[in-house]
């Protein structure tokens, strides 16, 4: 068995979409496939809509949290295979150098925890893009081995956010 593919997913605040990537690249990537999700500026907590939700769909909460990027530029960080950025304010930073050159993509999706209208309708958002990157998500779980080589690696990802 070769270690799982490491995929560290981007947001700024990591409160919705990088913590809904992480949860379901763990829940149906097998042991193929490793998420952790990080922000630039992190806002602290996972957003109460995100967590209604993955709880919902049956995700293990008990991992999830906001954390820096930083935590992944530290010596006892995990290796990273692959960078996806979800969200366009985190793709246009300037990113950390990640150890070992990993690939990078961008998965841009419409922030659910930027809107702002009753809980139903904040759910119901957030179920949209959920769904959007459960697709995403299923086609990069779906790559057969020759596609997630370092050198194919890249262009199988940014294939699968176009």
């Amino acid at each position: 068995m070769t270690k799982p593919l490491a995929i560290l997913i981007l947001c700024t605040g990591n409160s919705a979409r990088s913590i809904l990537a992480e949860a379901l690249i763990n829940k149906y990537g097998g042991k193929r496939f490793k998420a952790y999700s990080a922000g630039s500026h992190p806002v602290g907590k996972v957003n109460p809509v995100a967590v209604e939700l993955l709880s919902a769909y049956g995700h293990p909460m008990d991992l999830l949290r906001s954390k820096s990027w930083d935590e992944f530029t530290l010596p006892d960080a995990p290796s990273i295979d692959a960078v996806i950025t979800v969200c366009d304010n985190a793709a246009s930073e300037v990113c950390p150098v990640w150890p070992g050159n990993p690939a990078k993509a961008h998965w841009g999706m419409e922030d659910p925890a930027a809107f702002k209208g009753s809980f139903h309708e904040k759910l119901s958002l957030f179920e949209k893009v959920y769904r959007e990157l459960e697709r995403h998500v299923e086609r990069l779980i779906a790559l057969p081995p020759d596609k997630l080589s370092p050198d194919a690696l890249q262009k199988s990802l940014k294939e699968i956010g176009k």
